[in-house]
């Protein structure tokens, strides 16, 4: 069973990995097409600086749960190097909780902030509404569950 579930974590945490660099290339490709279309073209095109920052968002909230994974997002090195073996597995599990709780609120308040943003438009792109944009978070979040 422990082994199905790291099997599960570690393929979540490589399909949110992967995410996470399609947005980072989409927002290059973006940036590249917008220098195009600004200095070459001299025809700006607005929406791709209201899609780059919003891939930004999901890169980043996608490629969380493999920091996590890493162990790279919540340190407490003097504490674990200090402390015999017994007491390091409570550390342990004191930051597990702390970062499960402190992901709970980002999905609880990013899910309330998608929905309530399902009512707005993203300025430049008058037809995509702001739930997607907002909807990083919880999404963010739930994989950061499975990989913490």
């Amino acid at each position: 069973m422990k082994n199905m579930f790291l099997i599960f974590e570690r393929s979540c945490t490589w399909a949110a990995m992967l995410g996470a660099c399609a947005m980072l290339a989409l927002a290059a490709a973006l940036g590249m097409f917008q220098i195009l279309m600004r200095f070459v073209f001299e025809q700006p095109a607005e929406w791709t600086e209201v899609l780059i920052r919003f891939s930004l968002i999901w890169m980043v909230f996608l490629a969380i749960p493999a920091a996590f994974r890493q162990g790279a997002m919540v340190s407490v090195d003097v504490l674990y190097r200090w402390s015999p073996p017994r007491i390091r597995r409570v550390l342990d599990w004191v930051v597990s909780l702390a970062a499960l709780a402190l992901i709970g609120v980002i999905i609880w308040w990013g899910w309330d902030y998608a929905q309530r943003g399902g009512v707005q438009s993203m300025a430049g792109l008058e037809s995509v509404s702001m739930f997607w944009a907002y909807l990083a978070m919880p999404v963010g979040g739930l994989f950061c569950v499975i990989g913490i």
